[in-house]
């Protein structure tokens, strides 16, 4: 039994409409006819907020409606595995295009003319995809900042959680011009490509996303180092009274730790030094 059996099944046994299914889960009428008449996939449960809504609405088990979905698209997917991908829209590429830095628009659309959907055009929207889906998923529960979207676009509020829904759903392969005009964008500001290390610098639109612009490299690194000292590991080492008499082994160690949210203090790599050189912390090695 695929999902949208089980849904309009429910709505039947309720005594309710796809209208009435449309308010609860905060999204237009068509977008709901679309989905029970199968003429879109349903989303992926771990993209989207839509089944959590639905489910509650309808007094189904947590968790019953993204587990069928779930199962349908993988019976889908399968079906249209062996399809070759399309390139992208070609005015989904002039977005892209038109977004680069004033500076190299020309070179980029050489390279993406001479290489269709290519490596370098498919990093560039991978990554974009990936940023502003990031942004997407962290604001999708706030009314004020879709409003803001709506605004911006042109679109109602539902119509513009619909968009939203269905771009958190899609990949480089599926990207639709609707998503590029409602929401890439008035999100994008502009980007920047450093050919030589592949880095890329995304610019976003301060209005609607606070913070400073998102960049990701792309250079040859020794495997495994990370990209910068952590500020407090840089105090450490210049402080003699924590640090003297360190052994370049135990300073590879300290820089390879990693931290979430917290930055260590010098003192903690000071502790963590005599940690690592206490015997007791350590089991001997059987040979």
């Amino acid at each position: 039994m695929d999902v949208c059996l089980v849904i309009k099944e429910r709505l039947e046994e309720l005594g309710f409409e796809q209208k009435d299914l449309a308010a609860a889960a905060q999204v237009t009428e068509s977008y709901v006819s679309q989905l029970l008449t199968r003429k879109k996939l349903p989303p992926a449960p771990d993209r989207t907020d839509i089944y959590e809504k639905i489910g509650a609405f309808l007094e189904l088990p947590s968790g019953k409606l993204a587990k069928l979905a779930d199962a349908q698209r993988r019976e889908e997917l399968k079906r249209g595995f062996e399809d070759p991908p399309a390139p992208l829209f070609a005015d989904v590429r002039e977005l892209i295009l038109r977004k680069c830095a004033p500076e190299k628009q020309w070179q980029i659309r050489s390279i993406f003319e001479k290489q269709p959907f290519g490596e370098l055009e498919r990093l560039v929207t991978q990554k974009l995809l990936d940023v502003i889906k990031g942004v997407a998923r962290e604001e999708l529960g706030s009314e004020k900042w879709l409003r803001s979207i709506a605004r911006l676009s042109g679109r109602s509020y539902k119509q513009t959680r619909v968009t939203i829904l269905e771009f958190l759903d899609t990949d480089v392969f599926h990207l639709s011009r609707e998503s590029c005009v409602s929401f890439l964008d008035p999100l994008l500001e502009s980007w920047d490509v450093d050919l030589p290390s592949f880095g890329i610098g995304f610019v976003l639109n301060h209005r609607l996303v606070p913070g400073t612009p998102k960049r990701f490299e792309f250079v040859e690194k020794e495997p495994g180092l990370p990209q910068e000292d952590e500020p407090g590991f840089t105090e450490f080492l210049q402080d003699a009274l924590l640090s003297g008499q360190v052994t370049r082994d135990e300073i590879e160690f300290l820089r390879r730790l990693r931290f979430k949210g917290r930055r260590p203090s010098p003192l903690y790599y000071y502790r963590e030094l005599q940690n690592l050189r206490d015997p007791l912390h350590f089991r001997a090695v059987e040979r």
